[in-house]
């Protein structure tokens, strides 16, 4: 159900109050609620073949640790840009067996539901490719990653992101990327367009022979698809700030910001004249680069590639890095939830969540919570957790999974 005031659906906090069948469920039958209705994995991990098929509703993943739950979520990160939740190098995510150094040729195939209708989508590592990686939407093939970002839509908390806060900038900058790759497909290619252009520019810089001309070429690259992936960063932050805010959750609302030159520049000043500005800045800074092996060395900012994500915990206005743990685990949660309600109120798209272990850390009361805005949203969540008692209030909303070395089974 969606409030008159700002469109966000009213978040409620109580699973009884929950009527899938009622006022909320029925006012979300004009949204694309994204759902991985059936999913393959071949030779993906563990996993020598299996098929799952779920339906629309929420999944729940039990079982022992190391038995293979986690695997799952990975297969399905791959589904969008990126590297996926563990960030693996592509050669190591296939079965090895043993005695065998080297990995299979591996696979994720997903029949998606939610868009005008069913598209079938794969991805994957084939032999004789080397690191690069596959990707067919409905048997055809896909030049650019970032065809996933029109049929797939998901975000996701692992126990490796509880550090988020407290570590370097990289780890947020991704975590913010990603976000944005969810209402902004074409993110994803100017993240790579961006690198390229750093990594190629790096390396004039250092060769010793430089074609000035080329450097050029180089720098005009990195300052315009630098100046829309910071934009975009820009933009997304906003917004998740605003869907943070507007709501009754019990999750914290946080103030997002974003450190970075271009984000700075473009608070003030056209597009045109922010790329211009790093334009300027690229050219000025080569000395420095030269020597530093880098780009940004010689500038006094951080450009794309360096940009932080900051986060405060706006009830106590305290940054997110002086936060208790058990207060960053909830600013996590809460902006994940955001970015579904935001992804729901501005795009009309309900985007998957992967929770790794996520209930596991929350008390009962904002366990329910999490459940009761899942369900309210709409979205397909797919939990793990080693105790399935901590999931009996989803037991008649989801399709329950035991998973035993390597072995899902469904449980009734």
């Amino acid at each position: 159900m969606q409030s008159e005031q700002d469109g966000t659906p009213n978040v409620t906090h109580s699973l009884a109050s929950v009527d899938l069948n009622g006022p909320d469920r029925q006012s979300q039958t004009h949204m694309r609620r994204l759902a991985c209705v059936r999913l393959t994995l071949t030779d993906f991990r563990c996993y020598d073949h299996v098929r799952l098929e779920p339906g629309a509703n929420p999944v729940v993943l039990t079982g022992a640790n190391g038995a293979g739950k986690t695997n799952v979520l990975e297969a399905l990160s791959f589904l969008i840009p990126g590297s996926g939740l563990r960030r693996a190098k592509l050669s190591d995510v296939g079965r090895r067996d043993s005695g065998v150094t080297e990995a299979r040729p591996w696979a994720v195939a997903a029949e998606i539901e939610g868009e005008v209708s069913p598209v079938s989508v794969g991805t994957g590592l084939e032999a004789g490719t080397g690191a690069k990686r596959l990707v067919h939407v409905d048997g055809e093939p896909q030049k650019a990653l970032s065809s996933l970002s029109e049929h797939f839509a998901a975000h996701w908390l692992t126990p490796q992101m509880d550090r988020l806060f407290l570590d370097g900038s990289q780890e947020r900058r991704r975590f913010l990327d990603r976000l944005v790759f969810g209402f902004d497909p074409a993110h994803a290619g100017r993240i790579t367009a961006y690198n390229h252009a750093l990594r190629e520019r790096t390396k004039l810089l250092t060769d010793g022979n430089r074609d000035e001309a080329w450097l050029s070429a180089l720098e005009d690259t990195m300052a315009t698809r630098g100046m829309a992936v910071a934009a975009a960063r820009l933009g997304v932050a906003e917004r998740l700030a605003g869907a943070c805010a507007q709501t009754d959750s019990l999750f914290p609302a946080c103030e997002l910001a974003i450190d970075g030159l271009a984000e700075g520049w473009l608070m003030e000043l056209p597009a045109l004249e922010v790329e211009d500005r790093l334009r300027a800045a690229l050219k000025t800074s080569r000395h420095r680069d030269t020597q530093a092996g880098g780009a940004g060395h010689g500038i006094d900012g951080r450009l794309p590639h360096q940009s932080d994500l900051l986060v405060t915990h706006a009830p106590k206005s305290m940054p997110a890095g002086h936060c208790s743990t058990g207060e960053q685990k909830m600013l996590l949660v809460g902006l994940v939830l955001a970015a579904a309600r935001l992804s729901v109120s501005d795009e009309g798209r309900v985007p998957v969540l992967l929770l790794d272990e996520v209930a596991a850390h929350l008390d009962e009361t904002h366990r329910e919570a999490l459940f009761a805005e899942v369900l309210a949203l709409g979205c397909q969540a797919w939990f793990t957790g080693t105790d399935a008692e901590l999931f009996a209030p989803l037991q008649n909303h989801a399709k329950f999974y035991t998973v035993d070395d390597a072995c899902v089974s469904e449980t009734h």
